[in-house]
């Protein structure tokens, strides 16, 4: 997988997370990652350990969130639009391994593909706050 499908593979896994409770989520994630038939097992370590990652600090993620999205508090925002920034937020400020540049234009990428038709505009805006906050 290229790491943009890998990227959208975690997306898909986090999307979940709104709408399953703990034991729940669990449960999903063996099912999702066990489903990936087309993926080694190097990259389904990659992804379940991408997800958890995010999973672990997601509290953390949704401050940043609702401190950069003025008018926007999480509970407010589409699922799928937010799992795209808590992605990417992710990214930008625990990843090192992934320019913000890189980490914006792909959830920008996503939003296209699984947002609204306005959540790509969204999604940049946010983002960039976010970025020039922590740089």
């Amino acid at each position: 997988m290229t790491r943009h499908q890998l990227r959208e593979q975690v997306f898909l896994i986090l999307f979940r997370a709104d709408f399953y409770d703990e034991q729940g989520l669990k449960e999903q994630e063996s099912l999702f990652t066990d489903g990936l038939k087309d993926a080694s097992e190097e990259e389904r370590v990659y992804i379940r350990a991408k997800y958890q990652a995010i999973m672990e600090i997601l509290d953390e993620i949704d401050a940043v969130l609702n401190q950069s999205a003025a008018g926007w508090k999480t509970s407010r925002m589409g699922k799928a639009e937010l799992t795209i920034l808590r992605l990417a937020v992710y990214e930008i400020l625990y990843d090192e391994d992934i320019p913000t540049g890189v980490a914006i234009n792909e959830a920008v990428e996503l939003s296209k593909k699984y947002g609204t038709e306005e959540a790509s505009s969204f999604v940049n805006g946010i983002l960039a706050k976010v970025a020039a906050e922590h740089s």
